[in-house]
């Protein structure tokens, strides 16, 4: 070979080895931002007797991201769509993403449609500015056999295809009856994540509700990943009484429980798919929900998000 050819061949790689660091750097730049926020469940009795204060207290922590869970004849909190969008942008707040349950009273069958409440719910979630319509809870009725619940997912897709026109998109949100019932031979929640098409729906992942019944956060990351846009960060500990779940534990202060919740929400975000990082604290073993508010969102800033 000439010492031209081999000049040549030399100053090719040396651009193709460019271009590939450029497309890599390009890739790096584009890697999704992650969302830390707390639901608001976890101040619940705060947010009941004093909304406002409460919201500025959570604002004055460092919260900027909340997610709600209360919203009734299209109020939020008690506040109207305009009055509750005017008080968190005042505070420098952001919603993302709410919880409002999908049930079968909302879906008609002889008009092939949702009904006008439903509608509405899509619709105020759009004016709050929410990236996520989120389904908390799956109604006992559509969980008793597997065609009745694969028909029910079918309408969880037709929501997708709703919440889409609204530049949103809609997600489950899991308990525990989903790791511990099982329909022809499979988990409800296997066949939940089976039946549900991702780009209409997201998962919106409770590690801590699991727990109990034998659900493991990190065997979902490695078995389904990419398919976790959400996540619902707790810790567990053994209760004293029946637990949350009723299953003997309780959630507690993140980092201080029996998770690991260290290690699961880097392998989110690194392979879960996860972009919103949302902390649920419904025990407080003798703190308060905002003392407990604060700690949690000290430990998931120590470990980067």
């Amino acid at each position: 070979m000439n010492s031209s050819r081999r000049s040549f061949i030399k100053k090719t790689a040396l651009v193709a080895a460019g271009a590939g660091f450029l497309a890599h750097s390009a890739f790096a730049a584009k890697k999704p931002k992650t969302v830390t926020g707390l639901q608001l469940y976890t101040v619940r009795d705060d947010m009941h007797k004093a909304p406002l204060d409460t919201l500025k207290q959570l604002a004055a922590m460092g919260f900027v991201y909340v997610e709600h869970a209360s919203y009734n004849d299209r109020k939020f909190y008690g506040y109207s769509v305009p009055e509750f969008k005017k008080i968190l942008g005042g505070l420098g707040l952001k919603m993302p993403s709410g919880h409002t349950a999908l049930g079968p009273q909302h879906w008609d069958a002889s008009k092939n449609d949702f009904t006008d409440e439903w509608k509405w719910t899509v619709e105020d979630a759009a004016a709050m500015g929410q990236q996520y319509v989120i389904s908390p809870w799956l109604d006992e009725s559509l969980r008793k056999d597997y065609d009745g619940l694969k028909r029910f997912l079918d309408v969880f897709n037709k929501c997708g295809e709703l919440c889409k026109k609204s530049g949103m998109k809609f997600g489950y949100h899991n308990h525990n009856f989903e790791f511990s019932s099982t329909l022809n031979g499979m988990r409800v929640y296997d066949i939940i994540l089976k039946e549900t098409d991702p780009s209409l729906v997201a998962q919106q992942l409770d590690i801590g509700n699991m727990y109990g019944v034998g659900g493991r956060a990190m065997e979902l990351i490695n078995k389904y990943p990419g398919r976790f846009e959400l996540m619902h960060v707790k810790d567990e500990i053994k209760s004293t009484g029946k637990g949350e779940m009723e299953d003997g534990y309780e959630s507690t202060i993140l980092g201080t429980g029996l998770l690991g919740v260290k290690d699961i929400v880097a392998a989110a975000a690194k392979s879960g798919g996860t972009t919103h990082f949302i902390i649920e604290q419904e025990s407080y073993q003798a703190k308060t929900p905002l003392e407990s508010s604060k700690e949690d969102l000290a430990a998931m800033k120590k470990w980067g998000f």
